[in-house]
């Protein structure tokens, strides 16, 4: 006897399911795909403790309901199987077809390759699945049947893993299957989501959603009998049903919008469905002539479709009860395209369009998306992916007029500049304003619907601004734009990410040197797929990489390398006796000179330095960028009087160095600096402190290490000290 468990289809189920399908199905070779699973996944169980296998099957089943086809079938059964098992994505190519092959490989997660936390592992998978589903949309909609039935199964896993999966599914996947026009899985996806993600919330217009049911069913049944026996004599073949909204939508007006249930007009649905275009418009008359239209309530998305293809008459009216409903009217076409988007093309082969190919019309119906997708996988930041994903993928969109009638669509908050790069790309480059309505506008105007929108250009322009980059809505603009500066402007991008680094390393109190940019930076430009530093660094400058995200990175490398400094520094067994004035330098031509370091600049081991022969005290060491040291030696007032100087190897000797500590002003600060110093063996020369602007303090602490790596760890510890706002070498 077969064990059954809830939420779970094995292949029986499978077989079932495919032969009551009116699709043609290779039976064989999901049997074959069936097999080879089952073989692979043997003594593996999901957390639950159902065994793996069902996972698939389930997968499987719930491709065969949407309509897919043989060869999405048998990717759900090996979608698992290079990610989880010893199978060899070759083995599946070889015997399954490379068409299979990709499709799996699209899905499978990026297992094997190690990411500095969960984030980037997220969208760098992501990214994966996006260029793979670019090629062949198949991707996504198995990874979709796969997400939902995670999501059916998931209450085995923690709380916490399990929010962070409806996230992601509200985030990413519930707005792509949005954008295919699937709504039945788009709902079950984000049914599942708010319930995970707010159970209470979920549970009250749940509860209050059964309270009504009867009162409901019969208010729905008393809707349909109306406009059935009113529409019956006009039009033919008519099927009308009634429904109530998802809970999720319900959830968006009720919680996000704080209206009560008894606000929100469109709970209440009654769908029409005929036969033609013209029975639709038909219908509408009639509906009209029955109940009180409410006003700015009638959508036409047959004349204007959404992206995801998706049209239907939408008209709010009032009943004669005083109660309002939705109405929607559409063709049966319209209906399975509606319902299951792209995948009605598996399904019922539609031409979604009069003397259209099914092959046409599918790639005109995702090539919105394919655009979306191209963005997303050009952005050099992986942890952007998820960010634009949502902004590109919303739900809200705007619908506005070019001057010559055609209509454009983007996502709700765009700008004028969005739109000129929705356009063309060169219309984005040469723009200079816009005219909305005929009137001038500034360059940050959002748009409204029913709009005419008018793009200011010039044959000469000098390119977008730097600070567009802040104003447009979507990932489109913002890649283009970048793009342009990373062709236009690279010598300029290179010096403004320098500086722009630059500064940013010195408010975190950080200093680099050669060494440390040898050692560290390629660490950091690797990740962020950049081949030198002078691309790093071109990068910054155009927008590619944002700052703030990589400094984390840059300090976990910095305090690496420097903290080690302090841990293997051998603190003296008695207080420092004051160091003769020679040790630790070489000074060219020289020896047995007299050496003093200079208080203007105070060096140490590991600075670049330079010597001055001054007249009667021997040679005055400065750092080379000291301010007292001439930038042109050569065209000096004195130049011979200028000498080359070095370390010695494996100085031990002690040298001061004075710290400037800005805090948060408390209580017990300068006791913590002190105790984080003495835990260090660092020999205390003298600590002051002082009230400064905005509620902080300033600690001045002269102090002996033995070099500039020594410092550096010793300026890395201090910055841990609760409060520590940034510690500099002064």
């Amino acid at each position: 006897m077969v064990e059954h468990y809830p939420n779970y289809q094995d292949f029986n189920d499978l077989v079932e399911l495919i032969n009551d399908s009116e699709n043609d199905f290779d039976l064989q070779l999901i049997q074959k795909a069936y097999l080879l699973a089952r073989s692979a996944h043997k003594d593996q169980r999901r957390v639950s403790g159902v065994p793996y296998i069902l996972h698939p099957t389930s997968v499987a089943c719930i491709l065969v309901q949407m309509g897919m086809d043989t060869e999405s079938v048998v990717a759900a059964l090996l979608h698992d199987v290079v990610e989880d098992t010893d199978v060899e994505l070759d083995e599946i190519k070889k015997k399954f077809g490379e068409t299979v092959a990709e499709i799996v490989d699209g899905v499978t997660k990026l297992s094997k390759i190690t990411y500095s936390n969960r984030e980037e592992r997220q969208a760098e998978n992501l990214r994966k699945m996006l260029i793979a589903m670019s090629n062949d949309i198949r991707v996504i909609i198995v990874k979709l049947a796969d997400r939902l039935h995670n999501l059916r199964t998931i209450d085995v896993m923690r709380p916490q893993k399990q929010r962070d999966k409806a996230l992601e599914v509200m985030e990413v996947f519930a707005p792509i299957a949005h954008r295919l026009g699937m709504k039945a899985m788009k709902e079950q996806l984000e049914d599942i989501s708010i319930r995970i993600l707010d159970p209470v919330g979920y549970e009250e217009i749940e509860n209050d959603l059964q309270l009504k049911k009867e009162e409901r069913d019969k208010f729905i049944e008393k809707i349909k009998h109306e406009i059935t026996e009113r529409i019956g004599d006009t039009v033919k073949h008519i099927y009308v049903t009634g429904r109530v909204k998802s809970i999720n939508s319900i959830y968006r007006k009720t919680f996000m919008k704080g209206k009560t249930m008894d606000e929100i007009y469109d709970v209440f649905a009654v769908r029409v469905i005929v036969d033609s275009v013209l029975d639709c418009y038909n219908v509408l008359g009639v509906v009209h002539d029955i109940y009180q239209p409410l006003p700015n309530r009638f959508k036409d998305y047959i004349s204007t479709p959404k992206k995801n293809m998706y049209q239907s008459l939408h008209t709010t009216v009032i009943g004669k009860d005083g109660v309002p409903f939705e109405v929607q009217i559409r063709t049966w076409e319209m209906h399975y395209a509606a319902e299951y988007g792209i995948a009605a093309h598996w399904k019922y082969k539609l031409g979604l369009g009069p003397g259209k190919s099914d092959k046409k019309a599918m790639q005109e119906q995702i090539e919105s998306l394919r655009r979306t997708i191209e963005n997303q996988i050009q952005s050099e930041d992986a942890t952007d992916i998820i960010k634009n994903i949502k902004n590109d993928l919303s739900q809200d969109e705007v619908f506005v007029f070019t001057p010559k009638g055609d209509l454009m669509n983007l996502p709700n908050g765009s700008t004028v500049i969005d739109l000129a790069y929705a356009i063309h790309t060169e219309v984005g480059n040469r723009m200079i304003g816009a005219k909305v309505d005929r009137r001038i506008v500034p360059i940050d105007y959002k748009l409204k619907n029913g709009e005419i929108v008018e793009i200011i250009t010039q044959k000469e322009g000098s390119g977008p601004k730097r600070d567009w980059l802040n104003i447009v809505k979507t990932s489109e603009a913002r890649t283009k734009i970048r793009q342009w500066f990373k062709r236009e402007k690279r010598d300029e991008n290179i010096v403004e990410g320098k500086s722009m680094l630059d500064s940013e390393l010195r408010k975190s109190g950080l200093y680099f040197n050669d060494s440390d940019v040898e050692d560290i930076f390629p660490k950091i430009y690797s990740k962020q797929h950049c081949n030198n530093l002078e691309d790093f660094y071109a990068a910054i400058g155009y927008g590619g990489i944002q700052i703030w995200k990589i400094m984390p990175r840059i300090k976990e490398e910095y305090q690496k390398k420097y903290e080690k400094k302090v841990e293997e520094f051998v603190p003296p067994k008695e207080i420092p006796k004051p160091r003769k004035a020679s040790s630790g330098v070489r000074i060219e031509g020289m020896d047995d000179c007299l050496i003093k370091f200079s208080k203007c600049c105070n060096p140490l081991p590991g600075d670049d330095i330079i010597g001055f022969i001054t007249r009667g005290y021997g040679v005055s060491i400065h750092k080379k960028e000291c301010t007292n040291v001439p930038k042109d030696i050569e065209h000096s007032a004195e130049p011979e009087r200028w000498v080359k100087a070095t370390w010695i190897d494996n100085v031990e000797d002690s040298y001061r160095s004075t710290l400037e500590i800005v805090a948060t002003d408390r209580t017990g600060l300068l006791a913590d600096v002190t105790i984080k110093l003495s835990q260090m063996h660092i020999f205390i020369r003298n600590l002051t402190s002082r009230e400064a602007k905005n509620g902080n303090a300033v600690v001045i602490a002269t102090i002996d290490t033995n070099g500039i790596d020594h410092l550096k760890g010793v300026m890395t510890h201090l910055g841990s000290i609760n409060g520590i706002i940034s510690v500099t070498r002064i």
